[in-house]
């Protein structure tokens, strides 16, 4: 059995949520409208899942809320800050303070070792890594003996392993991981579900998820359901059962 995480996770004080987002909305040329009035908000320490058919808006929320794409209308705030009047430099700075991403494909520099890549944004922030921090969070994803090592010469589970790493190490409000197990095999993919539970669980850490895998939603402490670019419904404690119970009610409709 693994140990717990130890170190200094980021601090969170006051009530202030996670991700707050108020009547938002999002149109794209041509009329077509990928969230409709969608108001949510998220508490630090959450695992929230986001699922949906294709085309449901999961992937535009994720982009609107991570400040990616700007919305037509509504405001969006993350951990108090609104991030709708920011410039794109601003908002650049703002995703690098307080935002973690982890995607399907890594993103790894091919040509930079392991801790280069991990503390890759730190260094574009102009920010020294805190060593205590990044000990603890590469022993406890055990990659404290690869550090030198390429991503080439690392496994599928490994590079996401770092991925997450380099998504934690500056202590972010938020962590939006986008099809994080799709490129994994079931085992692997069950381990790194398990981490980021674990993280959720141990440190407070905030993940928003989104997914098309009802087993991997099932790890999160709640699952949003979308279709159409409206949250159809949320569950508490989910079940992979009944996540593709309405997945199939979805595409049924």
């Amino acid at each position: 059995m693994r140990a717990p995480f130890t170190g200094t996770p980021r601090t969170v004080t006051g009530h202030t949520p996670a991700i707050t987002l108020a009547h938002v909305s999002k149109t794209y040329p041509g009329g077509v409208r990928a969230l409709d009035d969608v108001s949510l908000t998220v508490a630090h320490g959450t695992f929230l899942a986001v699922m949906g058919p294709s085309g449901s808006g999961k992937s535009t929320l994720m982009h609107c809320a991570a400040g990616l794409d700007s919305p037509t209308e509504g405001s969006i705030a993350i951990d108090g800050h609104e991030i709708g009047g920011l410039n794109e430099t601003r908002r650049t700075e703002l995703r690098r303070e307080r935002i973690g991403f982890v995607f399907q494909s890594y993103n790894l520099v091919p040509s930079l070792s392991i801790a280069d890549n991990i503390t890759l944004p730190l260094r574009l922030a102009g920010r020294a890594p805190d060593k205590e921090w990044l000990t603890t969070l590469v022993e406890r994803v055990g990659l404290a003996d690869r550090l030198s090592h390429r991503p080439a010469e690392l496994s599928g589970g490994q590079q996401q392993r770092a991925a997450i790493v380099r998504a934690l190490v500056a202590k972010p409000a938020v962590v939006f991981a986008d099809e994080p197990t799709g490129a994994l095999d079931l085992r692997t993919a069950h381990q790194v579900l398990n981490l980021l539970r674990e993280l959720v669980d141990e440190l407070r850490q905030t993940v928003v998820m989104v997914t098309h895998d009802p087993a991997a939603a099932a790890q999160a402490h709640q699952a949003l359901v979308m279709a159409d670019g409206r949250v159809t419904e949320t569950l508490h404690q989910p079940t992979a059962p009944e996540l593709a119970a309405r997945l199939v009610a979805l595409g049924e409709a």
